[in-house]
């Protein structure tokens, strides 16, 4: 009877026991499912972006923002500097003011943007400034590297004509992102997330192999690199279809003078209003403020008696790295950041830019070494947390920067904007060579570079006071009038192109 029991007891029991199994069974799965929703995320947002804009368009800007400027940039930023270290033997103060030149071409940025959009080639307004670039950029790259040794003035020049060919490409990809972004502004975040992801993608492939190409190639052999992105710029301008406009081509003398005269008056008219050239001050102010040390830097990072001595291949782990920590700048303002407003988003982020700046401060003085972190570590966790930091200020103003954009000279007045923000990079980076020079900052002295980065932490936070500039509204807000174009203004200068792949 007892036997009889117990097996009733435990068969009674074994129902019990399934539902327990299946529910285990159903959390794995559902914790699958969660890794896969996470891991399909990124696709399905570009899928949306694909979709309510064009597919051509998220192309566009892959290829521009990616390769042009992510990849081709990180590259021009790390071999350049030992281009100018080692084979022209530069003093950094020097080199500081090269890298100012190479800003010229984007301070013209809105002479591109003026041509981009009142002075097309046969009826086409992108494609052609597309083949161009690429061109430029084409040619710059491979004399650098076919002609030998240079003179230092034929170099810079050959090393201008790559900024340039970026510049012009950038121009001409911002004027969609500034049409789309006024269109559909809702997706204006959207947008320059998936700007900053690009580049900040192809940051960290290029800096991953910078320091394989200088330490294969030499620093002159490397710079035959940059002629790969230039090359797929000009192949988009062939294959990239756009609607070409007949009214162009009959009445081209005629709409030329008139829309250069209705860009210039839009562009005066939109930069009195209060809500727009106070933003834009601001922009330059907190830029300029920020002098840049960035070649004291460099050449102290491997020296090998007063630094660390980082090896080539070690100086492009960082910047990759670094360019990773950008990836997450750019997704924390993206999930957590973009529905506060600009002013409370810039005041908070230049803040924390401010006190991360000591970071350097610690580390050139070799007070991690004394609290037992060593160099490499403690670097990489600085470049990490700065280029995080540096882009979550970024993101807001270039977000700003379309919403003060009025319709129909978008993309003249998104260059001039960004023209401003080119100044106030110059300024950073003439002033940054002026104080090395001035405190004595050499190839192979260092003694008051802690002087320099200190003074340049006190002028980041000496920029908080001007944050009162930068209006208290977010990106769906709006900034400028309507009616900013006369209105006898012809269709076509607002007409929205859509770039369409064949």
């Amino acid at each position: 009877m007892e036997t009889l029991e117990t097996e009733k007891f435990f068969s009674e029991e074994k129902p019990l026991l399934k539902p327990i199994s299946d529910h285990s069974e159903n959390r794995t799965k559902a914790r699958r499912n969660t890794v896969v929703s996470v891991l399909l995320q990124p696709f399905q947002w570009l899928q949306m972006l694909s979709s309510r804009l064009n597919l051509s368009f998220v192309l566009g800007v892959v290829l521009v923002y990616g390769l042009n400027q992510g990849f081709s940039g990180s590259i021009f930023k790390v071999v350049t500097d030992y281009y100018w270290k080692d084979v022209q033997q530069v003093q950094p103060s020097v080199v500081q003011l090269y890298m100012g030149l190479y800003y010229i071409p984007w301070v013209m940025r809105p002479i591109w943007g003026l041509f981009t959009d009142v002075f097309p080639i046969k009826g086409y307004k992108r494609k052609p400034y597309f083949v161009i670039s690429g061109v430029l950029g084409l040619v710059s790259a491979i004399a650098i590297v076919v002609l030998g040794k240079l003179p230092a003035a034929l170099a810079l020049s050959c090393l201008i004509g790559v900024s340039a060919a970026m510049a012009i490409a950038d121009v001409v990809i911002d004027a969609c992102i500034a049409t789309n972004s006024i269109n559909i502004r809702s997706l204006a975040p959207d947008i320059q997330s998936l700007c900053m992801v690009c580049s900040s993608a192809g940051a960290l492939v290029g800096y991953a192999t910078s320091g394989v190409f200088v330490h294969r190639l030499g620093p002159q052999g490397a710079l035959g690199v940059l002629a790969f992105p230039p090359a797929t710029i000009v192949i988009l301008g062939f294959f990239i279809y756009e609607k070409r406009s007949s009214t162009v081509l009959i009445q081209k003398n005629k709409k030329d003078t008139d829309g250069v005269g209705v860009a210039m008056k839009g562009m005066y008219k939109t930069i009195k209003y209060p809500q727009v050239w106070k933003p834009s001050l601001y922009m330059f102010i907190s830029l300029a403020l920020n002098i840049s040390t960035h070649e004291g830097h460099f050449y102290w990072y491997t020296d090998p008696t007063a630094g660390p001595a980082f090896s080539q291949e070690f100086v492009g782990i960082i910047y990759a790295i670094g360019a990773l920590a950008s990836m997450f700048g750019v997704l924390i303002y993206h999930k957590k950041l973009k529905g506060y407003s600009f002013r409370t988003i810039l005041f908070s982020a230049q803040l924390l830019y401010g006190l991360s700046g000591m970071l350097d401060l610690v580390f050139i003085k070799r007070w991690n070494l004394i609290i037992g972190i060593p160099d490499s570590f403690f670097v990489i966790t600085e470049e990490s947390f700065s280029r995080m930091i540096s882009k979550i200020r970024w993101i807001p103003m270039v977000v700003l920067s379309t919403r003060l954009c009025p319709l129909g000279i978008e993309g003249t007045f998104f260059a001039f904007l960004m023209c401003i923000d080119s100044f106030g990079q110059l300024a950073s980076k003439w002033s940054g060579g002026f104080v090395l020079h001035a405190f004595g900052v050499t190839r192979h002295e260092f003694g008051n570079l802690w002087l320099v980065i200190l003074i340049r932490n006190i002028l980041r936070l000496i920029t908080l006071c001007f944050v009162f500039l930068v209006p208290d509204s977010d990106h769906l807000d709006d900034l400028v009038p309507s009616d900013v174009l006369p209105k006898n203004e012809s269709e076509d200068d607002g007409e929205d192109v859509k770039l369409l792949l064949l």
